[in-house]
């Protein structure tokens, strides 16, 4: 029997090791990060950017978190989103800019303020702004590129023909009739889901005149007596009719624009500088270092407009179960090693203050002068009240298959932004 001993108490030790391990292993297996996956609400084209897939794929390798990722089309991003939300269908993480369709989204009661996060003193002072609300709370971490948006061009095919950029709205129009006439399109208008371009004609029209905009907001005067307005509506319906979009320019979405400008099709398109670094095709004809920047003329100040950077982001859903793993998310965007890894070498403004590996684009360094003298900060997108670009884009393009005529088209964009206000509750309206 003391033969047998030994051999029994050795399996009885290894069992008990064994328990001890596999209790151990489960302990591990429930602190085990592994198991946490956050929900990630987005547009479609501001989830694929290169410094947005980078700084996923960092923080799933570095955390062995994962993220499920919803994309959604850039058109229907905010009316999907919004009954999503509606519906409880809330997100960990959530993406949106700081403009008027941000009302939509009951942000009191769906999102966690972030003013007492450590990042929050990483930001410079004009990110910091961009993402506070009138009472001064933070709604989220400003993980985004701070671009110059203007009327990029095609240098290399102007000088081709002798012309020059336009520093003049009469320029402009004499520009694009030369181009159209040497058999360019002289403006690439991506009117297939695309919203941006015409907030930045109406950036100086209430940029300029603070007292209208609070008119504006106050339901005391609408788009309809404001002449520029009109006037810039009238000189998109004309440039259309005059071939100046080409004859595609209905089909043309997000996807086009690097092809149609890369191949030389089109000449001029009102973008940001951080759409060079981000989504244009250098494996086409022209290069970036064919490209230079002017002001956007859409008829609205006689020497164009530049409009400085929308900030995308990062909001927590205040009700999430995964609260603080999403906090922790938003904490390792905002870590210098990893933003730094995330932007080298991209085109941007600083968001963080210890942002190293970000370049400036040389058609801006170029255009410094210019820019400096007509850049109005991003207005229409963020203070009108009731301002969808979504809804205006498609009110155009029915003006474009004459299903609207130009007053008839100011009068929807107001009915529609007035509806908009009516639907958030903003007094006055």
């Amino acid at each position: 029997m003391k033969k047998m001993r030994r051999p029994i108490l050795s399996i009885l030790l290894v069992f008990t090791m064994l328990l001890s391990l596999a209790a151990c292993g489960k302990k591990q297996q429930a602190a085990n990060p592994d198991s946490v996956t956050l929900t990630l609400m987005g547009k479609k084209s501001d989830l694929n950017k290169s410094y947005m897939k980078s700084i996923f794929d960092q923080y799933e390798k570095a955390t062995g978190n994962k993220l499920d990722i919803i994309s959604i089309e850039d058109a229907d991003y905010e009316n999907v989103a919004s009954q999503r939300i509606t519906d409880g269908e809330v997100p960990d993480i959530f993406l949106h800019f700081h403009n008027a369709d941000l009302n939509r989204f009951d942000v009191e009661n769906n999102f966690y303020y972030m003013n007492d996060e450590e990042w929050v003193s990483d930001l410079t002072d004009s990110a910091k702004a961009y993402c506070e609300d009138s009472e001064g709370n933070i709604l989220g971490l400003p993980f985004w590129e701070n671009s110059v948006s203007g009327c990029y061009y095609n240098k290399t095919i102007l000088d081709s023909l002798g012309l020059k950029p336009a520093t003049t709205q009469a320029e402009f129009d004499v520009l694009c009739q030369a181009l159209a006439e040497a058999g360019y399109t002289p403006i690439c208008w991506p009117a297939n889901g695309c919203s941006w371009m015409i907030q930045f004609g109406l950036d100086p029209v209430f940029a300029d005149d603070p007292e209208l905009l609070e008119k504006l907001n106050n339901n005391e005067i609408t788009y309809s007596e404001i002449p520029a307005v009109t006037d810039m509506i009238q000189w998109i319906s004309d440039a259309a009719a005059n071939g100046w979009f080409g004859e595609k320019y209905m089909d043309i979405g997000w996807d086009n624009i690097s092809d149609t400008m890369g191949s030389g099709e089109c000449v001029m398109t009102f973008i940001w500088d951080t759409w060079f670094y981000t989504d244009f095709d250098e494996s086409n004809k022209y290069k970036i270092e064919d490209f230079s920047v002017m002001p956007v003329f859409l008829n609205t100040t006689e020497n164009g407009t530049y409009e400085g950077g929308n900030l995308n982001m990062m909001m927590v859903n205040k009700n999430s179960g995964h609260l603080n793993e999403a906090l922790e998310f938003l904490s390792f965007c905002a870590t210098p090693e990893n933003y730094n890894v995330a932007f080298d070498g991209i085109s941007t403004v600083n968001c963080f203050k210890g942002q190293t590996t970000n370049i400036q684009s040389q058609m801006v360094t170029d255009a410094a002068d210019s820019i400096s003298k007509y850049e109005r900060v991003s207005t229409a997108a963020s203070r009108i009240i009731g301002y969808s670009a979504e809804d205006v884009v498609a009110l155009i393009n029915q003006l474009f298959q004459k299903q609207l005529d130009v007053p008839g088209c100011v009068r929807k964009m107001d009915e529609l932004r007035i509806q908009e206000a009516e639907t958030q509750g903003i007094g006055g309206f």
